[in-house]
């Protein structure tokens, strides 16, 4: 039995103490656009490129107004905005037309001497039906950029909040990089506990998996998609087949990723502080329901697969602690290091997020329940032989046979 603690601690030690320092090593190559050096307009010989902004909403009555004001006062002067009604049974249509007949062009959009520059114009597309084989989401972004102008894409949802600088300066990066796919990491609205500790977790294992420091390397396999900002050269984005590739993809916005990155396109993410924020879930049941729908897809819909992640996500996560319990003697020393190295993720995760260092002692519990969510994921989904989204079932079958 000592044999074994040993060699479990010695596992987890290394596996910890190894992405500690691989992070180390990679995260300041990752760009932060917030930065004084950013604050500066994209030039081409041809003027700044046209960005086109798409905002599918379904239901989102209670966000969407909002987010639809922050990007209607961006202070890029070369941009549309198409947002997309998909079969809302709420106010959210009548909200997107109240805002298309009242809006006045925002300050920014008015040089020093009172002349109008370009504003941008607002589309609303209204979506009464569903075609099969689509999902919701997917339909209303790939309708939109057929009618978008723009030399770029923007891919956002509707309860993202925008800084008037937030696009200017992702572009301004884009075109210097170059890069051909850009993804802003969005600042977490966290506003109770059970918020800060479930986000806390996920963003570790989602360094843990996805090594964002990796992302513009393209020898490897990393990746990186945000629902919140998918900002995408247009010929790369039909290059790679549109979103009509991706049309029963629930995990779109990482699948989107990972085909341009696969399509040997530099891809590119990038820290923002607060250029672009959201609230992802309201309480720790917010974030398990958010996540239950998309869990079971990580895993490709497949039992087996989810089983082995969740004993993986319990060792990983739940082993340091328990060895440190369980053990005596030097047989401590690999779970302490494993805890360390851990705790410092924390740390550093303090200086990039609002969650403070010292959520570390409730990572056991986080732990707990993200395996609970992951499980619940597959049950719900088998149980139902498929997923409901916003009002819509999708059969297993049809998301099974959509897969990239």
């Amino acid at each position: 039995m000592l044999y074994f603690y040993w060699i479990a601690g010695i596992i987890l030690a290394v596996a910890w103490a190894s992405r500690i320092v691989d992070a180390a090593l990679g995260m300041p190559s990752v760009a932060d656009v917030s930065r004084p050096e950013w604050d500066r307009n994209p030039v081409l010989p041809s003027g700044n490129p046209r960005v086109s902004v798409i905002v599918p909403a379904r239901n989102e009555e209670a966000t969407i107004d909002q987010a639809l004001q922050t990007l209607l006062s961006l202070d890029y002067h070369n941009y549309e905005v198409i947002a997309v009604n998909d079969r809302s049974t709420d106010r959210t249509g009548e909200i997107m037309e109240s805002i298309l007949k009242t809006w006045v062009p925002h300050p920014s959009h008015f040089s020093k001497g009172g002349t109008p520059n370009p504003s941008p114009t607002l589309r609303i597309v209204h979506h009464n039906d569903l075609p099969p084989g689509w999902l919701g989401k997917t339909h209303a972004m790939w309708t939109a950029a057929n009618q978008a102008t723009g030399d770029w894409l923007l891919f956002t949802d509707a309860d993202v909040l925008f800084k008037p600088d937030s696009v200017r300066r992702a572009l301004a990066y884009a075109e210097a990089e170059p890069a051909d796919h850009v993804v802003l990491i969005p600042r977490m609205i966290m506003k109770r506990p059970g918020e800060y500790m479930m986000i806390a977790f996920f963003q570790i294992m989602f360094m843990f998996v996805h090594r964002p420091w990796k992302v513009a390397d393209p020898s490897t396999d990393d990746h990186m998609g945000v629902g919140a900002f998918n900002l995408v050269r247009r010929r790369v984005y039909e290059a790679v087949g549109t979103y009509e590739a991706l049309r029963m993809e629930v995990l779109d916005d990482m699948k989107l990723g990972k085909v341009v990155k696969n399509a040997g396109y530099a891809q590119r993410n990038v820290f923002g502080a607060d250029l672009i924020s959201i609230r992802w879930a309201h309480g720790a049941f917010g974030v398990i329901n958010n996540l239950t729908k998309n869990f079971f897809a990580v895993l490709s819909f497949q039992w087996w697969r989810t089983v082995i992640a969740a004993v993986g996500l319990a060792f990983v996560n739940l082993g340091p602690f328990l060895g440190l319990w369980l053990t005596h003697g030097w047989a401590r020393l690999p779970y302490a290091i494993a805890l360390a190295s851990l705790f410092v993720i924390y740390v550093g995760m303090s200086w990039r997020s609002r969650v403070p260092a010292y959520y570390f002692f409730l990572h056991p519990v986080s732990a707990a329940m993200f395996i609970y969510t992951l499980l619940r994921s597959m049950v719900v989904t088998l149980w139902n032989d498929g997923i409901e989204w916003r009002g819509t079932k999708y059969p297993l079958e049809e998301l099974r046979k959509g897969m990239v």
